[in-house]
């Protein structure tokens, strides 16, 4: 009988003791939302203006578009002021499903896109890789 225990029964100990303890550093890791998914709270944006156009400046970093959320107002024209600072992201550009913008951001340059939201709700906005990242305004 002791033979069998050794041979059979430790080294099953063994790989559940290892599971256990991998399980447990583990424990606190939770699944990453994306910016878009996440629940939204818009931080507090300096609002300024240009003739009348809310002007909103936005910018690509390691950790996609910054700010977001920003809350806008439904038929209020906006000019998105863009720049993106990094090489380490797929988001060099803007894109915005319903409003015919497809954006190219050039590194640390500046770029104007105008627009005018149309409806109420969530709308998200990304790079072209399907918005892996993405951000979202707020449309009241």
């Amino acid at each position: 009988m002791r033979p069998f225990i050794s041979r059979i029964i430790k080294p099953w100990l063994a790989l559940a003791a290892t599971a256990a303890m991998v399980g447990a550093t583990q424990q606190g890791c939770t699944k990453d939302t994306p910016a878009a998914e996440a629940a939204p709270s818009a931080p507090t944006v300096p609002e300024k203006r240009e003739n009348g156009v809310r002007v909103v400046e936005l910018t690509v970093t390691e950790k996609g578009y910054e700010p977001s959320p920003v809350t806008l107002k439904k038929g209020e024209p906006v000019k998105l002021v863009v720049t993106r600072k990094t090489d380490q992201t797929c988001a060099t550009e803007v894109v915005m499903d319903g409003y015919d913008i497809n954006t190219p951001l050039p590194l640390n340059q500046p770029v104007d896109i105008s627009f005018t939201p149309k409806e109420s709700g969530k709308l998200v906005y990304g790079c072209a890789m399907g918005k892996m990242i993405s951000g979202v305004f707020l449309v009241d």
